[in-house]
């Protein structure tokens, strides 16, 4: 008796198993045809283009030394190569700051930025602002640079506050003599500056 249901409960798991089988089988094909890929993808269509497109850098930071000593700090919130440029980049919500072999320290803050390696031109737009350690704070629309050297340009109006009081300019350059004499502020085309006498 015992040998007759030993081969009844074989002959019953014979059959059992391969159901079981299959079911667990058909269960996994429906699950992964309920699953969408596309779903998955952790960006956006535009966002995957984007990144495919541009190379992008997020959070840059990098230092160096212009050619007459200069130390330069530069930081960005991102920096993209646009349109597959080369030796081009743009950035946005930047920040650079320049310790001049002097002593004096220039700072420049901008939300936007476009660097050329090639021509040594970098191009500062959307509320510029040019701070100096010896109490210089001016605001400008736009702000050319060099990039091998201390050369800053505002060709539009510059206004702000200096040791002397408040100023208003219709132009700014700053640059480093070549005598290595402390860089100078020049500016130009109807200068106005409202003296405030220290207490």
């Amino acid at each position: 008796m015992a040998s007759d249901r030993y081969s009844r409960l074989v002959s019953w798991l014979k059959v059992l198993f391969p159901l079981m089988a299959l079911g667990i089988l058909s269960t996994l094909f429906l699950l992964s045809r309920a699953i969408d890929p596309e779903a998955q993808i952790p960006f956006a269509d535009k966002e995957i283009q984007d990144r495919l497109r541009d190379q992008q850098v997020t959070g840059p930071f990098f230092t160096g030394t212009t050619v007459d000593g200069d130390q330069i700090m530069f930081s960005a919130e991102k920096l993209t190569t646009p349109d597959g440029q080369i030796a081009a980049n743009e950035a946005e919500t930047i920040k650079a700051v320049v310790d001049v072999a002097q002593g004096t320290t220039i700072t420049l803050t901008a939300a936007r930025a476009l660097f050329d390696v090639a021509k040594d031109h970098a191009e500062l737009t959307g509320d510029v602002l040019i701070e100096t350690s010896t109490g210089y704070r001016l605001s400008s629309d736009l702000l050319t640079s060099a990039m091998s050297s201390l050369s800053l340009t505002s060709p539009g109006p510059v206004v702000g506050n200096t040791p002397a009081g408040i100023l208003n300019a219709g132009s700014m350059t700053l640059s480093a003599p070549k005598d290595g004499a402390p860089p100078q502020l020049i500016f130009t085309n109807g200068v106005k500056l409202v003296y405030r006498p220290k207490p």
